[in-house]
């Protein structure tokens, strides 16, 4: 029961993460993932995209509705996105965690910065 709740609570504030940002739900989630749910490091990046894709899904259809979304600005990102999650996806399993670790914990200090600068 406990580890439910706890999926709950880190589902919850991936969500909550990526509603009002527009992204970063899985920066949020992937530390919650280990900590709370006891998942290996390997499995809490896997299960993240996993999560990750309804919820963004979800938002971009609010922000669609809304009228805050254009599909034509989005397409190229797309498909980059696209080709870029290909190839993370391709080198995920082959990669040593502490150098994934690593770069996670860089890409999180990289945006930390950008966001108070």
């Amino acid at each position: 029961m406990k580890k439910r709740w706890a999926a709950g609570v880190a589902g919850g504030l991936a969500g909550l993460c990526n509603g009002l940002f527009g992204g970063g739900g899985g920066s949020v989630l992937v530390p919650l993932l280990t900590r709370l749910c006891g998942l290996s490091q390997r499995q809490a990046f896997a299960t993240s995209v996993a999560v990750i894709l309804p919820l963004c899904v979800l938002s971009a259809g609010i922000y669609l509705a809304r009228g805050r979304l254009d599909l034509m600005a989005a397409a190229p990102y797309l498909v980059g996105g696209a080709l870029g999650g290909w190839l993370g996806g391709k080198w995920f399993g082959g990669m040593n965690m502490k150098w994934l670790r690593r770069l996670f914990g860089l890409l999180l200090i990289y945006g930390g910065i950008r966001c108070l600068l």
